[in-house]
């Protein structure tokens, strides 16, 4: 199936690994130009290794897209590479979840900057390259902790809740440029961040994962590839039509749509 992705520039965030990475990678192979970016300057240089082999169109900057410094020189190295700017995902973020009178004002602050302000920073900075192209796609990858959020999760559901409010905002308001704002909703799916969290542990991540699965009624935790998946599907020819929506990524387990 033609996705109309072939010679298409995306930028994705927290792109080393984990469904950024994935993400780039099914981009990457659908003849999209991919541009990465992740605080790490070491996995920045294996990930463009490794995505160079999928697609020659590959670049890679060590950027925290909680400093608006970094997303500028992101966004401008991309332009000046690629001379467009079609695709966002918005996927740079971590879980930080605590009980909400341990969690003092710098611990909400961080969170916000990384995962609302960069996405905010960013929209601005290519929207305006998205418009002189006739179009684009920015996706917003939040949680299904932001549609119904439980006891010691913030901030992160409320930062994430922040994200698809700001997505259903924006796509009301960027429709008219034929610019479609979406968000997937991620649930729990195999990452980098679990990985290390049980490594730390001692624990197997075929326990981990087993155990992680027991609540989900597809009765397992999903692959990176099928967030990427999603994700792609939204940033393609396939989604048209689809704009202020989000996509649980969750095996059923959310209890709203």
């Amino acid at each position: 199936m033609e996705l109309g992705l072939k010679g298409k520039v995306a930028i994705i965030t927290g792109g080393t690994e984990g469904i950024g990475k994935e993400t780039a990678a099914v981009l990457a192979r659908e003849g999209a130009k991919v541009a990465i970016c992740s605080r790490r300057q070491a996995a920045v240089e294996a990930t463009v290794a490794e995505l160079t082999r999928i697609g020659p169109d590959v670049l890679g900057l060590a950027a925290d897209v909680s400093k608006p410094e970094d997303v500028t020189r992101l966004v401008e190295a991309t332009v000046r590479r690629f001379g467009r700017i079609d695709i966002l995902v918005n996927n740079a973020g971590t879980s930080q979840r605590g009980a909400f009178m341990e969690n003092d004002d710098a611990v909400w602050a961080a969170d916000f900057e990384l995962k609302l302000f960069g996405a905010i920073r960013l929209a601005k900075l290519v929207i305006p390259h998205m418009r002189k192209a006739g179009g684009g796609r920015i996706i917003n990858v939040t949680n299904i902790g932001a549609k119904t959020p439980g006891a010691g999760s913030t901030p992160t559901s409320i930062s994430r809740a922040a994200g698809i409010a700001l997505t259903k905002a924006m796509s009301k308001e960027l429709a008219a440029d034929n610019i479609l704002v979406n968000t997937v909703c991620i649930g729990k799916i195999k990452s980098g961040q679990h990985e290390r969290r049980f490594a730390k542990s001692g624990e197997s991540a075929e326990s981990y994962y087993g155990k992680a699965a027991k609540d989900i009624p597809l009765g397992r935790v999903g692959e990176t590839v099928e967030a990427a998946h999603a994700i792609v599907f939204l940033a393609s020819d396939m989604a048209s039509y689809v704009t202020g929506t989000s996509i649980n990524m969750d095996g059923g387990l959310a209890g709203t749509l």
